[in-house]
């Protein structure tokens, strides 16, 4: 694909949009109840992740607002994602609480990172980053005809993404000795 997207006009940047454009739309299907084809949308909104850092590295115009921009609106996909669940699910405290706990804890991974890396420490280790969580949440909303299987989706990721917050912050407890600027 990004050989194809390589002969045309189309930049990473218009990749990272239409890919935030796409998730906006899953969450309208989410609160609308139609959850089967928001899966398929979320999955497809999570190629367009992959394919805008692929294109930028590929035709050599990766650069750090490029980077900015897409983590942002990663975190944004995500937010709008669960805040949509939120809604759908608004009457059910439980799912609700799990929803706030969903989202707490994909920022957290990301945030832990982020930070680790404005101190000078590579932080790419963790069991359950964005691809897992995207994939999990897209199986949950396709498998949602299921008894429970959003829900179940929604706790994995709750689950997983404090397990690996804390994977990240045991790493970078263990990288305390290296310099870092603050």
């Amino acid at each position: 694909m990004v050989r194809v997207l390589v002969r045309t006009p189309v930049t990473p940047g218009v990749i990272t949009w239409l890919g935030f454009i796409l998730a906006l739309g899953a969450a309208a299907l989410v609160i609308t109840a139609h959850l089967f084809a928001a899966g398929w949308v979320v999955i497809i909104a999570g190629f367009f992740d992959i394919l805008d850092g692929a294109l930028a590295r590929r035709i050599e115009q990766a650069t750090p607002f490029g980077a900015v921009l897409d983590s942002t609106l990663d975190r944004l996909s995500e937010a709008v994602l669960l805040l949509a669940i939120l809604v759908l699910y608004r009457g059910e405290p439980w799912v609700v609480l799990l929803v706030f706990l969903a989202l707490l804890g994909s920022l957290l991974v990301s945030y832990i990172r982020a930070r680790a890396e404005a101190v000078g420490l590579e932080c790419q280790v963790g069991l359950f980053t964005r691809p897992e969580r995207v994939v999990v949440l897209a199986l949950g909303l396709l498998l949602s005809h299921i008894a429970n299987a959003l829900i179940i989706a929604l706790t994995i990721i709750v689950v997983f993404s404090f397990f690996t917050a804390s994977q990240r912050l045991v790493y970078v407890w263990q990288q305390r000795e290296k310099p870092c600027s603050y």
